[in-house]
């Protein structure tokens, strides 16, 4: 009588410890670009941050690179796309430093994929 229940707790611990594996698994949607270091009113500091935000869309479409020539357009579209949704804070950004009014707190911008 015990043995079957000392086996159904072993599932059930089992079932937990997997569970947060899987969900840990899932693709990584947005990627967070700090540009607190830099100086976004000169241009090595705008150049410094768009490496940033290139690094983070080769980080969100995390396709590997590939000779086969449909994966390689869509992991570049991927990529564009993922650049082109962190442009509008870039911009913000680079406008808010020319006028001198960044906010050290919150200097970071997403790179998501739509």
């Amino acid at each position: 009588m015990l043995k079957p229940v000392i086996a159904l707790a072993a599932v059930g611990a089992a079932m937990a410890l997997v569970t947060p594996t899987v969900s840990q698994a899932a693709p990584i949607n947005s990627y967070r670009v700090s540009y607190a270091d830099l100086n976004l009113a000169s241009k090595n500091g705008q150049h410094s941050l768009q490496r940033r935000i290139a690094f983070g869309a080769r980080v969100v479409c995390e396709v590997e690179d590939s000779r086969e020539f449909a994966l390689a357009t869509a992991t570049n579209a991927c990529r564009g796309d993922a650049i082109a949704s962190a442009q509008p804070a870039y911009d913000a950004a680079v406008g808010a430093a020319r006028r001198g009014t960044v906010q050290v707190l919150e200097s970071a911008l997403i790179v998501t994929v739509p």
